[in-house]
């Protein structure tokens, strides 16, 4: 079994020993990938019945509109899931698309097996149907949140609401935010000029500090 640390933290496992991951990981047929930086995981308008685990790199949820508008929805690390929603709901294809956005190996689980009882008859699915709803349920918590952000007026009320709640998270001032300039425009759906001229204003008014990704509210 590849990554075994990574995959003993994964919140779709909580409560399943790690001797018993590799025949539960062979019960549902899972399959790992590698994908270099910059590569499509799944695209925008395709159907799929498969969600992914994170067990190295990282992956970005986007959604691109006609005009080729980017928004990140989600940036998802080691140890965490992506596409679980869309998967296991009766979408006839994806509205979104996920990008490797670092050299990544992916674990891929057919939503199909996770819910079904295989003829084995393991004690594994209605625990990992418990946890899938656990982790649904807090993504979508996560996506109402980001709703609020980005319903905002102004981007100095959009990144004022972001950062405060990133404090919160850190239980600190001083905290690390999961993106760049360009993606943490993408994700609160502004325009990066605009963005980095509120941003130098507000240091300049003695609100907040930053160096690269790293914020002090003051």
């Amino acid at each position: 079994m590849n990554y075994p640390d990574i995959l003993a933290s994964v919140d779709l496992f909580l409560g399943i020993e790690t001797s018993d991951l590799e025949p539960l990981l062979s019960c549902l047929s899972a399959k790992q990938a590698h994908y270099e930086k910059g590569s499509a995981v799944f695209h925008s308008g395709e159907p799929t019945d498969s969600f992914g685990i994170v067990l190295s790199g990282q992956v970005q949820v986007v959604q691109d509109d006609y005009y080729g508008n980017r928004s990140i929805l989600a940036k998802i690390g080691p140890g965490n899931l992506f596409g679980e929603s869309f998967a296991c709901a009766d979408n006839k294809t994806l509205p979104v698309s996920v990008m490797a956005t670092t050299e990544s190996e992916l674990l891929f689980i057919d939503c199909r097996r996770l819910a079904a009882p295989c003829q084995k008859a393991c004690g594994f699915h209605s625990r990992l149907i418990q946890n899938m709803l656990d982790i649904v349920a807090r993504k979508n918590i996560a996506l109402t949140q980001k709703i609020e952000f980005i319903s905002k007026r102004s981007t100095r009320e959009k990144l004022l609401s972001y950062l405060s709640s990133e404090a919160q998270k850190s239980g600190s001032s001083r905290f690390c935010i999961p993106f760049d300039r360009q993606e943490l425009a993408d994700y609160l759906s502004v325009e990066r000029s605009a963005m980095s001229a509120v941003l130098s204003k507000l240091r300049k008014e003695g609100v907040l500090n930053f160096h690269r990704d790293e914020f002090e509210l003051l």
